[in-house]
């Protein structure tokens, strides 16, 4: 935990009162005393600094200074076809910790449709590995999620409208022709958006239905990686690619 996050309701007079893993994390990893600072932030809002003003048994008590603004990523988002429940915490969490704006949880021909019945899923509750993920990388801002079971209306009727200001529109496939340091050619500050199928890849008439929106199938290399390995392997390769792009003449 790399910074200990608070919801803005728990403010009161710049003061908060922390219990459970936040308190345990200051009090037993941090090893913090009364005095001392710790790095705090405001979901959705500013991160800055609480200073410990008292410690009991169960509670801390922080005086709150919130003067900074978080880092701007530039947007990317990212089109997910559902993976295992358990596997979906981490990939959130990934996600999260690599500044994705938005996630769209799809449905596919190689996704199991129990998955859309797990209570993750069912609850549409992702706060906890998003807020791992922020924890992890010093952010506040929590990326949308929102669930689509129903591939072809989410493609043709929700998708158009996503991409109006999305130039950069890439689809992980093992059998892409391209790499994806040629389908992102230009990044920069553009919006990205991605999109990551089942570990079995896309079937033809996804392939289709995303080829005619405009997106760029690429792919790794021979090697079928793990959704959880896929995602942030792919996330970073674009943040890297941004820096490139920024940094050349």
């Amino acid at each position: 935990m790399n910074l200990i996050l608070l919801h803005p309701q728990e403010l009161i007079d710049n003061q908060v009162t922390l219990t459970g893993r936040r308190a345990e994390h200051i009090r037993k990893i941090l090893r913090s005393t009364v005095g001392d600072s710790v790095r705090v932030g405001v979901v959705g809002g500013m991160l800055g600094t609480g200073c410990i003003r008292e410690i009991d048994g169960h509670s801390i008590i922080l005086q709150v200074n919130l003067s900074i603004q978080p880092h701007a990523f530039p947007p990317t988002d990212l089109i997910l076809a559902v993976p295992r429940p358990i596997m979906l915490k981490r990939v959130l969490a990934q996600a999260a910790s690599m500044g994705v704006d938005r996630i769209f949880l799809i449905n596919a021909n190689r996704v199991e449709k129990s998955f859309f019945n797990s209570t993750l899923i069912r609850n549409s509750d992702f706060s906890e590995p998003l807020l791992l993920g922020l924890e992890q990388a010093i952010d506040t801002k929590l990326p949308e999620v929102t669930v689509h079971n129903r591939f072809r209306p989410f493609v043709e009727d929700l998708l158009p409208d996503l991409l109006t200001d999305c130039p950069i529109r890439l689809l992980a496939h093992p059998g892409g022709k391209q790499s994806i340091a040629q389908g992102a050619h230009g990044i920069s500050g553009q919006r990205a958006i991605l999109a990551i199928g089942p570990e079995g890849g896309w079937v033809d008439f996804e392939l289709q239905r995303f080829n005619e929106q405009g997106f760029v199938p690429f792919s790794l290399g021979s090697r079928i990686l793990r959704v959880d390995t896929a995602v942030p392997a792919l996330l970073a390769q674009l943040g890297l690619l941004r820096q490139i792009s920024v940094q050349a003449p």
